[in-house]
């Protein structure tokens, strides 16, 4: 075999297997090492892909030309929307996802990509020569060499679990961890720190007493992650809910001098907005209760994810708490839950395509950036693979702006203010949330994509095709004029005040009482147009119907977001002496100096500096 390629990634989780894909798809000659091909794309946490922000960013990676979302939707067992009492700037779909499967449908996209081959083996060395990333050493001497490096190895690089007092090196249960590679990077001056994060136990269905849980069944109507792939392959099956009381509380309590988090076993920072039992019980000392979720990790299989019971106390305080919540008095475990202590590489020396400031040639995605989440990991991973394989084509990286992705704001937060707990992305982090939403993702990013070569000529014209759609609905709805007496049966039907003089249909469109679906019988035109395409009619319907009634506010938010562009527009890299900058607070010349911003709006998003500061560089440079 001949071991030089262009690009080489390293670990084939969610990460990992969109940076291979996108590099090899876009020309790269790739070759992916993983420790396991039997466990590419693994579900380490729960079988579900989506979420709060998450949904948005499997979107994003879809229009871009990636597969999460394909995978998703071949392989799901139950589909939500979150968010719908709300506006659909923050819309958010969820799967469940069969864990086996999902798994093998990763493998048969990997194994039909051109230019990229798949090596089991495990990383012990990164190569660098003269000051530049140029390949790999694994554990049994195989040299690989390349243009460009990808790391993306997840919870592995000295990876320590903990069960109570227990305490095993490993990246999951029951796979090693990597104990030298860290130190390889390092030596060349990345700093690296440690984080940690945990799983929950996981229960056999049949010893489970559905009768006292609260069922919760999924959605059958048009919506899905992919705009491309099939609908709802596998049985749709529901998921449960229960709560904890104060008698499983109590015996987590008895157990807390045995718990890694307090007994000062783990040093490291776990998720926020993830946390572990023992410690939502630690920091919510008066709750009598908290929610759990049963969920299924596949179409058939009896093994259930427990979600909100993550847990790294002892075995046997983890079932005996277990056994006090009704239903789950009889519960029967498959393993228990442990937590995890990893090394992350601080993201701070990370330019905005992912490559290191350091390293030239070296990349960076996933939880090795400090993040949380298969979602972020895989968008971190398109966007790594494509900036690899542009770095090796001579090309200008890839780098998307906060109003232009969910990806743009997560690599943003990660380059300019660093992480001190793991990063999930909330639609809360995006400050132009209006223009981010899952229904428009393909308008923002594939025409983009193809034109980088990654997206398909397939996927660009049915983007084509639905954009002249939407766009024939939304001009037919502004242009028409509508009168009285057309409709104010129907209004007073809806709840709608009547109109006295005529206006044209958008208007009534933007109403909340009223929807295209409810005008269409009454505009035989509209239904027409609502019915001729032949791939998606309802999603394109709805994403008229969303750029109609939310207008003013997406036109809005757009003068805001290109008034931040000029500040994008101005590159201060390189330009200044940031110690000799007095005019500037102590504060803002040691944060300057230690992110080295590339241009004036990445430095205003900086913890620490000031509008005042900002405005005295504007006047340095001369603005």
């Amino acid at each position: 075999m001949n071991f030089h390629y262009d690009v080489i990634v390293i670990g084939g989780g969610h990460a990992g297997c969109e940076a291979a894909t996108a590099a090899a798809r876009m020309g790269a000659k790739t070759c992916l090492i993983t420790m396991d091909m039997n466990k590419i794309a693994q579900m380490s946490c729960n079988p579900a892909v989506g979420g709060i922000a998450k949904g948005q960013i499997v979107r994003e990676i879809d229009a871009l030309g990636g597969e999460m979302g394909h995978v998703t939707d071949a392989t799901a067992i139950q589909f939500r929307m979150l968010n719908r009492g709300k506006g659909p700037a923050v819309w958010s779909p969820r799967a469940q996802c069969d864990r086996g499967r999902y798994i093998w449908q990763w493998r048969t996209v990997l194994d039909s990509v051109d230019n990229l081959n798949i090596w089991q083996d495990q990383a012990d060395e990164l190569l660098v020569e003269n000051g530049e990333a140029v390949g790999v050493r694994t554990i049994w001497g195989v040299e690989f060499h390349a243009k460009c490096v990808v790391v993306t190895a997840g919870t592995f690089l000295n990876g320590l679990l903990h069960i109570g007092r227990h305490m095993f090196p490993g990246g999951r249960c029951a796979e090693p961890a990597v104990p030298h590679f860290t130190e390889s990077i390092t030596r060349h001056g990345i700093r690296s720190a440690r984080m940690k994060t945990g799983t929950p136990v996981r229960l056999d269905r049949r010893s489970i007493h559905f009768e006292d849980t609260e069922k919760q069944p999924g959605e059958a109507d048009f919506h899905q992650f992919s705009f491309m792939g099939p609908h709802r392959v596998l049985q749709q099956l529901p998921c449960w809910t229960c709560y904890t009381n104060k008698e499983a509380h109590d015996t987590l309590r008895s157990g807390l001098a045995d718990s890694p988090l307090f007994n000062g076993q783990i040093q490291s920072t776990g998720p926020r907005y993830c946390p572990s039992i023992e410690t939502k019980l630690v920091t919510f000392p008066d709750k009598d209760q908290h929610p759990l979720f049963i969920e299924p990790e596949g179409e058939n299989t009896n093994e259930m994810y427990l979600n909100g019971f993550s847990s790294s106390m002892p075995i046997e305080v983890q079932l005996d708490a277990i056994h006090k919540i009704p239903a789950l008095r009889d519960a029967v475990a498959y393993r228990p839950g442990y937590a995890i202590e990893y090394d992350y590489f601080d993201p701070t020396q990370l330019n905005h395509s992912l490559e290191s400031k350091v390293v030239p040639g070296l990349f960076f995605a996933g939880q090795v950036n400090g993040t949380t989440g298969y979602e972020e990991a895989a968008g971190q991973g398109i966007v790594a693979g494509i900036n690899a394989a542009l770095k090796c084509g001579g090309s200008e990286p890839l780098v998307m702006k906060r109003d232009e992705s969910y990806i743009g704001v997560l690599i943003d937060d990660l380059c300019t203010c660093g992480v001190d707990e793991p990063y999930r992305m909330f639609t809360s982090r995006a400050e132009y949330r209006i223009l981010l939403r899952q229904d428009d993702a393909d308008a923002r990013l594939t025409e983009r994509s193809y034109q980088l070569g990654l997206a398909t000529r397939e996927r660009y014209d049915w983007w084509k095709e639905k954009e002249t759609a939407i766009g024939r609905i939304v001009e037919f709805c502004q242009q028409t004029s509508v009168k009285p007496s057309e409709v104010n049966d129907a209004l007073e039907r809806f709840g709608s005040t009547p109109l006295r003089t005529g206006c044209k249909l958008s208007e009534l469109v933007c109403r909340p009482q009223l929807s295209l679906e409810k005008l269409k019988p009454i505009f035989p035109r509209l239904a027409e147009l609502m019915d001729a395409p032949k791939n998606r009619k309802e999603e394109i319907a709805e994403a008229a119907e969303i750029k109609m009634k939310y207008k003013g506010y997406i036109e809005r938010e757009r003068i805001v977001a290109e008034k931040m562009h000029r500040l994008e527009d101005i590159k201060i890299k390189g330009h200044f002496n940031y110690e000799d900058l007095h005019e500037l607070s102590t504060e803002c010349r040691q944060k300057l100096k230690a992110i080295n911003p590339d241009t004036l709006g990445q430095a205003s998003r900086i913890p620490g500096v000031s509008p005042s500061d900002i405005n005295v560089l504007l006047v340095l440079m001369g603005r």
